[in-house]
């Protein structure tokens, strides 16, 4: 979730749903203070490969409705955003963006990782799923790791 609050910040900002990349970058770095500018650039690159943003001829373009955001008066992005984050935790923040409280989403997936002998990140993207959450992206990284574990067998 918080990396879509962080991405959506100077979106909002601008009141636009396209930036070019130093108006992103000026927006996180100097007017909130939350990165310096090379963490701000890492998180496009992140965000980018997580397909909340898209980089186009144009400058960057959000892949999210960011009016929807709802930025926290006392909001500040945690450096582990600037880190990539494995399947798992990326459908973890959907589930919770969603509602869902994290600890009953971790303990569901654990359950139903269980019961059906999947990696943990199949076993989310199948929860995410059945909760009505679309989380495509997901699945081919999440079929990934299933290969890469019956391969150790």
């Amino acid at each position: 979730m918080s990396l879509r609050v962080a991405v959506a910040a100077p979106f909002i900002q601008h009141g636009s749903r396209r930036l070019e990349e130093n108006e992103f970058v000026v927006a996180l770095s100097l007017d909130r203070d939350w990165f310096s500018p090379d963490q701000a650039k890492r998180l496009i690159d992140i965000a980018t490969e997580e397909g909340v943003l898209d980089r186009t001829d144009d400058g960057l373009a959000v892949t999210f409705e960011p009016s929807e955001v709802t930025i926290p008066e006392e909001f500040a992005p945690d450096e582990d955003l600037l880190r990539k984050r494995s399947a798992f935790e990326r459908v973890l923040d959907s589930l919770v963006a969603e509602g869902m409280e994290k600890h009953e989403a971790v303990g569901a997936i654990n359950t139903l990782q269980g019961e059906l002998g999947l990696t943990i990140e199949a076993a989310a993207v199948v929860y995410a799923r059945r909760e009505g959450i679309d989380v495509d992206d997901l699945a081919p990284i999440a079929r990934e790791a299933v290969i890469d574990t019956e391969g150790d067998s």
